[in-house]
């Protein structure tokens, strides 16, 4: 990927993180942290509620069904590595309870779509 296009990209995805936290906050989540980089991936939000720890991937598309889809196997596994990661280091301290990996999908026509448990426990 092209320096320019891989910025428009990283652009769009911080603008579909906004409505994807307001709506995940709406929930009762509270934003530990965003676009967290580590050495095994980057994670877009680290959300947490009572004594859940949820690590988020934010998809956004023109349809719902087509941000659902584009998340691969490959980019779940980096997600849980970079988790991994981030748990080992300081984010242990601000993690509490499970830990789990959820979705929200992002579209301008549509209220975003949050799927918990997306992902996780066949890939750790």
């Amino acid at each position: 990927m092209t320096t320019a296009r891989r910025v428009r990209a990283e652009a769009h995805g911080r603008q579909a993180e906004d409505p994807a936290l307001r709506h995940l906050e709406a929930q009762g989540w509270a934003c530990l942290a965003r676009r967290v980089k580590t050495k095994a991936g980057e994670i877009d939000l680290i959300v947490g509620r009572s004594e859940v720890t949820a690590f988020v991937e934010v998809k956004a598309r023109v349809r719902l069904d087509a941000a659902a889809a584009s998340v691969t196997r490959g980019q779940a596994k980096r997600i849980v590595a970079a988790a991994m990661v981030w748990l080992g280091g300081a984010g242990q301290a601000r993690a509490s309870g499970d830990c789990r990996f959820d979705i929200v999908l992002v579209s301008p026509y549509d209220e975003p779509v949050h799927i918990e448990n997306a992902f996780g426990e066949e890939l750790w």
